[in-house]
């Protein structure tokens, strides 16, 4: 019972000042258009971390405070004192961790100035032109199976790949089926390693991916399929791989990969996998607008 009354007093606390700081000022359209703000910033960050690897490391630190909380409320001096110690210097801990995302939000403001950190993303996935990109990658990849051309394709959906795109060459250039096959070309000077899509575009090849450790994993499989796995592990990326051995279709999604896909059976399974991707953002990005209209007209009225 104690614990719950230390929670409860703690929520208690948090509901009493916000009552306070809420009803203390004497201009009310500017205390919602604070918390509108908050609000934003609050929904921009989370974006954000859910389209990159940060979003994993932030769940740890979730649960590293939760377990901190906890060990203070039973009373755990041990335990306490050296999670207190980790905690005292959590910026310097949070500033190393997300290393790579702080620097590419500072290099994006310095590019482009303050005005486009405020914006809605555009970066959603459209129905069209994502339906295009299928068909694109679908023709290659059959092309690629039957001359037994080895390919790695990687398109990344929600989490970016960053990190990846930094061992490899960026291209940035249109999809198109001979690009495709060019790239994967045996005599091509990027065709070792793995080629990433983004936003419908061949952003970047020759990239290193890392490689499974899961030991239930198949001897037969070659580098490209531990690849294809190692990546699938880490984010929601999904891996395409093409056998240079016999020209068979793989898919690797969430750590799991398939083999054997007919070019029919793989073009319905990248239908799903993407269109599925799409209507999560729409939704997402549809819901909080409705909620942003709101608020801006409730601060229109008064």
């Amino acid at each position: 019972m104690h614990i719950f009354s230390a929670i409860y007093d703690f929520l208690s606390n948090i509901w009493n000042n916000l009552i306070v700081l809420i009803f203390s000022s004497n201009n009310i359209v500017f205390d919602i258009l604070d918390i509108v703000a908050v609000t934003f910033v609050i929904y921009k960050i989370i974006q954000f971390m859910r389209k990159t690897r940060a979003q994993q490391l932030l769940k740890g630190l979730i649960v590293f405070l939760a377990v901190y909380i906890v060990a203070k409320l039973l009373g755990l001096n041990a335990i306490s004192w050296i999670l207190s110690v980790v905690i005292a210097n959590i910026i310097i801990v949070v500033a190393v961790l997300f290393q790579p995302e702080i620097r590419s939000i500072l290099e994006k403001l310095g590019r482009q100035g303050i005005s486009s950190a405020i914006k809605f993303s555009k970066n959603f996935e459209k129905e069209d032109a994502s339906l295009q990109l299928i068909e694109i990658i679908c023709k290659a990849v059959e092309n690629m199976s039957k001359s037994r051309t080895g390919a790695l394709i990687i398109i990344e959906r929600k989490t970016m790949l960053n990190e990846i795109v930094n061992t490899g060459t960026i291209l940035d250039a249109k999809s198109s089926v001979n690009l495709i096959q060019n790239i994967f070309f045996k005599n091509s000077p990027l065709h070792d390693g793995a080629m990433i899509i983004r936003d419908d575009r061949v952003y970047a090849a020759s990239c290193i991916l890392p490689l499974s450790q899961n030991p239930d994993i198949s001897s037969e499989l070659g580098t490209r399929h531990r690849a294809s796995i190692g990546i699938s592990e880490t984010c929601d990326a999904i891996a395409i791989v093409v056998s240079e051995e016999t020209g068979e279709i793989s898919l690797a999604v969430g750590g799991e990969i398939k083999r054997g896909y007919s070019n029919e059976e793989f073009k319905e399974k990248l239908k799903d996998l993407l269109a599925t991707n799409i209507n999560t953002n729409d939704e997402n990005e549809n819901k909080f607008l409705k909620i942003f209209k709101k608020e801006v007209r409730t601060d229109e009225k008064d």
